[in-house]
């Protein structure tokens, strides 16, 4: 059980520590690479599958994979890019918040609950793998938001550039 709230108290510190960097970086112009680096520095991660407790089955691996990319549809929906200033810039959500914190809700919850039937490594193993495919997708997802939006600026910037 302590391990649970450890946990817990970890991933509300986290999750706070992720509203002030969104609110952060909508201040600023958003960039590839502020888009796929988090994800990448996340994979890192992974090498806890080097220590068999932390080991989970190929089932396990596809079903925490599944869920992170359907917690990842509220981020989805709420990410969206604006261009200010012949930037591209995040559009702060107000939902972020509730979302963020409604989703780390949902996985103490099912921390708590699976918790008690599989063990701590399997357990921590499972919910790298959900938040991973969550982020993982998410930040694809804005990637894709993201190019769009660039293609349509320099489409602009540059019949703009012509007409002058």
């Amino acid at each position: 059980m302590f391990w649970v709230i450890a946990s817990s108290i970890v991933a509300l510190f986290m999750a706070t520590t992720m509203i002030f960097v969104r609110l952060k970086a909508s201040k600023e112009p958003a960039s590839v690479k502020k888009i796929i680096l988090p994800p990448i520095f996340m994979s890192t991660g992974a090498l806890m599958f080097i220590f068999p407790v932390f080991r989970v089955q190929w089932s396990q691996v596809i079903e925490a994979l599944c869920v992170g990319v359907v917690f990842s549809f509220l981020l989805i929906k709420t990410s969206k890019f604006e261009i200010k200033d012949n930037a591209i810039f995040l559009i702060p959500s107000k939902a972020f918040v509730f979302i963020l914190f409604g989703l780390l809700a949902v996985r103490v919850g099912a921390k708590t609950y699976l918790g008690s039937k599989i063990s701590l490594g399997e357990t921590s193993g499972m919910f790298f793998l959900l938040a991973f495919g969550m982020i993982a997708s998410w930040r694809i997802a804005m990637l894709i938001k993201f190019k769009k939006l660039e293609k349509k600026l320099y489409t602009t910037t540059h019949q703009r550039y012509i007409s002058d």
